[in-house]
This record gives C-alpha cells, sequence and structure tokens, in this order.
C-alpha cells in the first residue's frame, strides 16, 4: 500500500496475493516444465514403436546397411525426433530431482548446470551419430 497526494492509503497493485504467485511452483518455474516433460512423454510414447523397429532392423548389420537403413530421411528423422524427445525429457526429470532433493543453492545451481551440458551433449553426440551413419563416413 502506498499514500497517494491526499494522504489516503491506496494499493500499489490490484493483483491478489494468489494471483502474484500463481504458475510459481516451489522452484519458481511454475508449471511448464510440467507440460514440457508431459509432451516430451507423449512423443517418446509415439516415437517409440518406430524407433524399436529401426533398432531391430539394424541388429546385425554391418557398417554399409546401417548407414543404408539410417541414409532414409524418414528414418534419420524419426531417430533424431526420439533422442531430442528423450534428452529433453532427462533433463527436466533430473532437474525436477534436484532441485527437490538438493538443499545447499550453490550445490544446486552447479548440478543444474551440469545436468543442462549433460543434456546437450548427449543429444548433440547422438545427433551427430546419427548424421555420421546416414552419410555413409
Amino acid at each position: 500500500m502506498s499514500g497517494d497526494a491526499h494522504g489516503a492509503r491506496t494499493p500499489s497493485s490490484m493483483r491478489t496475493p494468489i494471483g502474484k504467485v500463481r504458475k510459481f511452483g516451489p522452484a519458481g518455474s511454475g508449471t511448464s516444465d510440467f507440460w514440457r516433460q508431459r509432451i516430451t512423454g507423449v512423443a517418446m510414447t509415439l516415437l517409440i514403436l518406430p524407433t524399436i523397429v529401426v533398432i531391430m532392423m539394424l541388429l546385425g548389420r554391418n557398417q554399409a546397411a546401417a548407414a543404408q537403413i539410417l541414409g532414409s530421411p524418414l528414418i534419420s528423422l524419426i531417430m533424431i525426433l526420439f533422442i531430442i524427445a528423450s534428452a529433453i525429457h532427462m533433463k527436466i526429470g533430473m532437474q525436477v530431482v534436484i532441485e527437490d532433493y538438493v538443499q545447499n543453492e550453490k550445490l544446486k545451481l552447479v548440478t543444474i548446470m551440469a545436468n543442462n551440458f549433460f543434456s546437450i551433449a548427449v543429444a548433440l553426440a547422438a545427433i551427430f551419430a546419427i548424421f555420421k551413419m546416414a552419410s555413409g563416413v
């Protein structure tokens, strides 16, 4: 509350206390991570069957045959989408665990940063491997 020119107290904000904290969970990030994790979960559910089929097709093949299979744009796209959805899902899941169970704020920050870098590194390495195999190099 603040005073106006006549000394009357006027509210500094019209928002209610619940309106000020809505969409903010204990971690301060709100529900966006919750929905992103659900969306990536659905994406992985839809992509798991084609991914398993591709993996079954790759079993027992030599590098040239694997390159031929992964050279198909549709198969490469399915694999890359599965990798991206999995990496995002993994990052969010680990971040929730870190936020819930790591009490020291500095350690929490460092582990969240490490989790982000690790998730990106895993995704990039897997995508690079798909591109390398698809190009036959």
